[in-house]
């Protein structure tokens, strides 16, 4: 029995833990745990547990964000063999791992130098460091010549990769001519600088698609987040990004029921979703970390913070439904995913094609819409 992992939170753990199974011992289940709100680090201990219960002769090693945060916490659970937490040191190689064998995540960069109040991701990383260029270049091909169409670079603050992230872009894609699909995980707006904007203007291997850390729409508890832009700059990013390739779609994490948020604060990033033609939204309804800031200030009542985060949801829900009918009766180049058919297409919106290859990227003709898929015809 190979190794297994079981993933929770971002892309990059997603990397991580492929690389961990590759390089694991036969019979491991390896959870990678994330503690990104107080939510998922539940998530993590409820999936240990359901682990356990289906195989309880499988020992099970805890890792990730979580466990670095609390390992003793995690030690104590009888379920768990072995806690192991990381030593900020860079992996001697980039961590990539495939989904379906033809879109890959490759990390090239991990930890973070910001202290957002609300986050505790800085101190289970620790400080920012980017993979050599060299590194990331040789792990990509690698990924390529495994049967990627699609590499997606990702980290937990990729636009602070030593150089610019900009740059990275521009020598993968003039290295690497069989890279056939760039895509860009999130990405903290008031980093991204005229490189990647004139890359996003030019290069039709970067897929248009920008998934933006943009947290709130009002400015004051973006300067109690300790966040690094005001409300200005993330619709002036955006405004940017379209200039420079108007067909260009929008993704946003935005965070609802921070501590102190008023009615007014909250009617500001909902608007924020519509100034920023945002159609692929991460809404998280806040959650205090212990040791953090935000956990030490005055909290939103539970209840508000569920409706505001449902209202959030509701209107990001409408307005990328929208994004989805409009679509129909275009034509979109789909990177098919798997065997039934399912991949996205170059702005990320999800595509079914009756009959198309896995692996293979058809220009499909948008016929109608399946509940938030799309679906397609080829040739």
């Amino acid at each position: 029995m190979t190794a297994q992992t079981i993933t929770l939170g971002c892309r990059l753990n997603f990397a991580e833990s492929e690389a961990m199974a590759a390089n694991a011992p036969d019979g491991l289940l390896i959870v990678n745990s994330c503690a990104v709100t107080g939510e998922a680090v539940r998530q993590t201990r409820q999936s240990i547990r359901r682990a356990h219960r289906d195989n309880p002769a499988r020992p099970i090693i805890v890792t990730g964000c979580a466990a670095q945060l609390d390992p003793q916490a995690f030690g104590a659970m009888p379920e768990v063999t072995e806690v192991r937490t990381r030593d900020h040191a860079l992996p001697a190689r980039a961590a990539a791992g495939l989904i379906h064998q033809v879109k890959s995540f490759v990390a090239v960069q991990t930890g973070c130098d910001h202290r957002c109040t609300f986050c505790t991701i800085w101190t289970a990383r620790g400080p920012s460091r980017s993979m050599p260029y060299g590194e990331v270049r040789r792990a990509i091909e690698r990924e390529i010549g495994r049967g990627a169409k699609e590499i997606v670079l990702t980290g937990v603050d990729i636009t602070d990769y030593t150089g610019g992230l900009g740059i990275l872009c521009q020598r993968l894609l003039a290295d690497i001519q069989t890279l056939l699909r760039l895509r860009l995980s999130s990405l903290d707006s008031v980093e991204i600088d005229g490189a990647l904007l004139k890359l996003i203007a030019g290069e039709p291997r970067l897929m248009p698609h920008f998934h933006l850390s943009l947290q709130a729409g009002d400015d004051l508890i973006l300067k109690r987040m300790k966040r690094r832009h005001l409300r200005r700059d993330a619709v002036a990013v955006v405004e940017a990004i379209k200039k420079a390739r108007p067909d260009a779609t929008i993704g946003a994490d935005l965070i609802a029921g921070f501590p102190t948020e008023s009615e007014e604060a909250a009617l500001n990033t909902l608007a924020l979703l519509d100034d920023c033609d945002v159609v692929a939204a991460h809404i998280f309804p806040f959650s205090p970390r212990p040791g953090t800031p935000a956990a030490k200030m005055p909290q939103v009542e539970r209840e508000l913070v569920k409706a505001r985060a449902a209202r959030l949801r509701g209107h990001a829900e409408q307005r990328r439904s929208t994004w989805l009918d409009g679509l129909i009766c275009s034509r979109q180049r789909v990177l098919v995913e798997n065997e039934r058919g399912h991949g996205h297409g170059e702005s990320n919106a999800p595509v079914l094609l009756d009959g198309a290859g896995k692996g293979s990227i058809a220009h499909a003709t948008i016929t109608g819409r399946k509940d938030n898929h799309l679906i397609g015809t080829f040739q």
